[in-house]
């Protein structure tokens, strides 16, 4: 599992402030259309031509990374859909909107012209060595029970957060940094979906990716736009 270091529950609260901020005038969250973050940039007037060596080595493992991360999240949904989604839409539900993520991050490859490490967008296949265990690992615990499948979205979507505010951090992109703080609105609002099943189950969460006061923050924001 990537482990780059993630940020206080202060910030990660101010960061999803900030990224509705940035994101004023697009899309709600689940239904990215990358027309905003054109439309953004070619009203900006210090807006420049780019390409991939502009960014930094950092700046396009990430880019790669994120865009199978995103791939594993749906895939894994997908997944998930076929063995429970008699008990709950949620995997079905959510599985729409990573594919509109794992698209978002397809639009900043191209701009940047960097190489789109999905190379067979069949489910459960993956470049990275890393995520394609992290898929086979996810997919077998959530095989085995309801709960256990609901505790591996909660799962992914905490990793996502931490990740993708890692991402932000090591880049002074515009284009980059719109984009990943759309991701980051859906993630915080994937988790909560997830966590109200589980709840609905009887079960109290706990955090297991991110600081238990940083979950706790996520949880109480009360700004996410709701998916249907």
């Amino acid at each position: 599992m990537n482990t780059k270091p993630f940020m206080t529950a202060t910030f990660i609260g101010s960061m999803f402030a900030s990224s509705v901020a940035l994101a004023a005038g697009g899309p709600g969250y689940g239904k990215q259309d990358m027309t905003f973050v054109e439309e953004t940039e070619a009203s900006s007037t210090d807006t420049v031509a780019v390409d991939e060596n502009d960014l930094t080595t950092l700046e396009t493992d990430d880019l790669k990374y994120m865009r199978e991360e995103e791939k594993l999240a749906r895939d894994v949904y997908l997944t998930m859909d076929q063995y429970w989604g008699q008990q709950t839409q949620v995997f079905a539900k959510i599985a729409l909107s990573e594919e509109d993520h794992t698209t978002t991050v397809d639009y900043l490859l191209d701009k940047f012209d960097v190489e789109d490490p999905v190379v067979n967008d069949t489910i459960g296949v993956f470049t990275n060595e890393e995520l394609q265990a992290l898929y086979n690992e996810l997919v077998a615990k959530g095989k085995t029970s309801f709960i256990n499948a609901l505790y591996v979205g909660a799962l992914i979507e905490e990793k996502d957060m931490r990740d993708i505010l890692a991402a932000i951090n090591q880049t002074d992109e515009r284009p980059i940094i719109l984009a990943y703080s759309n991701l980051l609105d859906g993630s915080k609002s994937h988790l909560q979906a997830f966590v109200s099943v589980i709840e609905d189950q009887g079960l109290t969460y706990e955090a297991q990716v991110l600081d238990p006061e940083e979950v706790e923050l996520i949880l109480e924001d009360e700004s996410s736009v709701d998916e249907d």
